[in-house]
Order: structure tokens, then sequence, then C-alpha cells
């Protein structure tokens, strides 16, 4: 293995053929299951106040080995990649059935890539970053007198994995993801408001050191935190929400997404359970699962057990066509696997989630469905949530939204929530814009205890009726 080749982090003690046999010895008795190698370096630079507060550096390698056995999976894993942790670690398969069924056929092979496989961490020196933070701090004081504190975060990983099957076949990855936050603190008298901007993807750090990417994330950020100190409080009561494009996508993604995936239609456990070929949405209302998206923060050439990503179609139309499955849920499900299983990291294993997740355009002026309402709110920027995947249930709080006045976007608000569930929320769709977005690269799903990047995306939307939580009288 040649000194250049990512794949001899994973190999110190072990070599690949060494881990061909491993699979083999421990996972031929199983319905499925793969033997996971990772290595993975990450880095964060944190300045805050006009200083740098951290620099963080790590690295670390391990294994998960997983065993099926009809529903039952078995699981362990160490961060020591030898042929003596993999065959201690194997005492847990033991618990598990003997593979009564057919052995699951390996996933299919795949010759597209998604993304450099270049380290972005070792590609620019330590103090080009330190200088880039510094700069941006410093040049988003220069903006405006009202600017009080900025915040700057960069950060990136790289991380390089193999799968290994008993069956032989052995999947190779590398992945590489950065991204940069800039949030400023505006101060107008005693009163103070936050605004914020980050993007990112699975590329190299070379964007995010060009001047007008930089210097954009500023003017976002500080465009949302002047807006804010004009905002006053947001209404309450149930009333039309038009949502912007882009990341407010993040609300389909949490009361939608994951009621679509494998595990909970599988269970019976989520509203859209049983419901294939039935109408779930409102007409022209389309949902896709993307991870073959090039350079998308979401996007992976092979999902964490080998599947080549694809696109997906959740719902087209308004009806509901299939599921994000993972290789487990498929199988018992009798259909593909779609290129969804995902984990955290080798100690973790993999279940059905999302990658890009995100909703077509439609054919609306998106200037139109603003004037088509009264009364009401543009939620422009949405912060954190919560959703109940059963039920779809879910409370997302906006971070820069408007009023709407008799048509036109009016005073801007502060504390909105919206209220609502995903299955009644895809009914409601009164207008879908011809402007899709996809976010710029910032998502962080949370499923089972694990978090993984994701992607979200949306064209402006007008939704007949959701509950606004707000401070003052509708």
């Amino acid at each position: 293995m040649s000194a250049s080749d990512p794949r001899r982090f994973l190999y110190r003690s072990l070599d690949p053929d060494g881990a061909r046999q491993l699979a083999s010895k421990h996972l031929s008795g199983c319905d499925d299951g793969e033997l996971y190698l990772q290595y993975s370096a990450s880095e964060a630079f944190g300045f805050d106040d006009g200083r740098l507060k951290t620099a963080d550096y790590n690295t670390g390698s391990g294994f998960g080995l997983r065993g099926v056995s009809g529903e039952t999976t078995a699981f362990s894993h160490a961060n020591e990649i030898s042929a003596g942790a993999i065959d201690r670690a194997a005492a847990t398969l033991k618990l598990l059935d003997p593979a009564r069924g057919q052995t699951a056929p390996p996933p299919l092979r795949t010759n597209q890539a998604m993304y450099t496989a270049d380290d972005p961490l070792s590609l620019i020196p330590f103090a080009e970053k330190v200088a880039l933070c510094q700069t941006i701090d410093a040049a988003a004081r220069a903006r405006d007198p009202r600017v009080a504190q900025v915040a700057v975060s960069l950060a990136a990983s790289w991380s390089v994995i193999d799968i290994v099957r008993a069956d032989g076949f052995v999947a190779h990855d590398v992945r590489p993801l950065v991204r940069l936050n800039v949030q400023i603190v505006a101060q107008d008298g005693d009163r103070r408001e936050t605004g914020h901007h980050g993007l990112g993807g699975r590329y190299l750090y070379d964007d995010l050191f060009k001047p007008e990417t930089w210097n954009r994330a500023i003017d976002i950020a500080l465009a949302q935190a002047l807006t804010n100190l004009e905002s006053v409080a947001a209404p309450a009561g149930e009333m039309p929400v038009v949502l912007g494009p882009g990341w407010p996508g993040v609300l389909l993604h949490e009361a939608v997404g994951h009621g679509l995936e494998g595990d909970f239609n599988r269970k019976g456990t989520s509203a859209f359970s049983g419901r294939i070929g039935e109408r779930v949405a409102a007409p022209g209302v389309t949902v896709i699962d993307d991870g073959a998206i090039g350079s998308r923060r979401g996007s992976l050439t092979i999902d964490d057990e080998g599947t080549p990503t694809r696109r997906n179609v959740l719902i087209e139309d308004g009806l509901l066509k299939g599921y994000i499955q993972d290789r487990l849920n498929a199988r018992l499900m009798g259909v593909e696997p779609t290129g969804n299983g995902r984990r955290e990291s080798f100690a973790h294993a993999p279940m059905p989630r999302m990658t890009n997740t995100f909703m077509l355009a439609g054919n609306d002026n998106p200037g139109e469905l603003t004037e088509r309402v009264k009364d009401g709110v543009y939620a422009k920027s949405f912060g954190g949530g919560q959703v109940d995947i059963t039920s779809g249930k879910f409370v997302f709080s906006c971070t820069e939204a408007y009023r709407i006045r008799n048509g036109r976007i009016a005073e801007p608000i502060k504390g909105a929530t919206l209220i609502g569930d995903g299955p009644t929320v895809l009914t409601r769709i009164k207008g879908i814009g011809n402007d899709l977005e996809l976010d710029e690269g910032v998502g962080i799903c949370g499923k089972g205890g694990q978090s993984v990047p994701a992607g979200v995306g949306q064209p402006t939307l007008l939704i007949d009726g959701l509950t606004v939580g707000g401070t003052a009288t509708a």
C-alpha cells in the first residue's frame, strides 16, 4: 500500500486480506452484516470576542462489527483495528440465531464520486486558518457601529472508510467536510439581537477562503441581526404562513422526512406507515431524498453499508411513492435499499437516515404567493425545533420572520414559533414557488443518539394555516 493511499491509516496493524478473512470467518453465518473500518481527523477553530478561544485537532480510528440475523442485530466496536480486537468483538455475534434464509446479496458496485478524496486539514497551514477567522472578525466589526460581538467558527473533517463483507465485497470511501459559521450580535441602546450565517459541504477549504464567500456570510449575518433590532413581538394564532426558500426546508426534513424512514414504517410507528400509493400531500408536492449531489453536505458516494446513494422520490405530486431504506429494513420489507444506511462513526450501527431532502419547485411566482396573504407571517430562517416522529407534531422557532399585511412583507417580528404536524402541513400547501434552493451546508440530523451531516431545501411555500406562537395579539 503506497504512502499516498488514504487506506494506509486503516491498515497499520492489519492488512486488507486479513480484514476480508476476518469478515468471512465471523459473518458468514449471518443474514447480513459488515466489518466497518474508519480513520478520521477533525479540527475546529473558535474565534470569539476578538480572540482565538479554541483550536482543536483530533484523530481516531476503529472498527464496528455487525451481524444481522432476521430482525436481530449484534454489534460491537473498538478503537483498535487489529485481528485480536476483531476476534474479541466477534463474541457478541454468538448471541444471534443462525441464519435461516438466503444470505443478503452484496451492494451494487459504483463508479460515482460525489467529492474529492483530498484531505482539507493538511492543505492549508494552521496560521492561515487562524488569520482567516481574525480577518472575518475585523471585517464584521468594521461593517457597522452597532456590531457589538462577533463569533467565527471554522471546522473540517476527513474520514477514510472500508466496508468489508463476508462474501468478499469491499467498498471504500474518503469523505471531506468543511464548514464556516459567522454570528454577529448587534446592539442599539440596551437592545441586543443576533444574526448568523453558515455554509460548507464536502469540499476543501478553498471556497471558504475566498473574500466573496466570507464577506457574503458577514453580510447575511449582519443583515439578520440589524433586522431583528427592529423586530416587534410576534402575533399568536392560526394564520397563513409563507416559508422562504432554502434553509426553511429543515421544517420539511424534521416534520416529514423522519416519518418516511424505513424503520419507523416497518414497525408501524410512523404517520405514513402502510400508505404507499395514497395521497399524503397537496397536488404538486414532490419530495426527494438525493445523496448523489456533488459536494453537498448530506451527500455520500456510498452509504455506510456500501450501497451507492441515489435520487429517491418519496412523494410525487402528493402521492406517497416510497420510504428511505437501509439494508436491514429494506430486506424485511421486501424492497431495495435506497442508499440511506448511515452511522455517525464506527462506534455506531447503521440505520435509515436522510441525506439531502428537499421539495421540488412548482410554477408559482414567489412574490405572488405573498400577495395572496392578507394577514400572516413570512418565515425566512429557522433556529431550533422539536419533533415527535410518531405523530409528526413539531415546534420550530424562527430566527428571522416578518408580518405579512395586505399582501406585503411588513415589520420584522421576534419570538415567533411555528406549531403543527407534518402530515397536516403537507395537505395545507396552497402555493409552491419556482425558486427551489438548497441550504448552504450547515444541517446536522439527530436520530437515535447519532448525529450525521444532512442537507435540506425547498422553494417558497404558502401554507394555509399554521399555528403561530407569539406574545402579541394577532
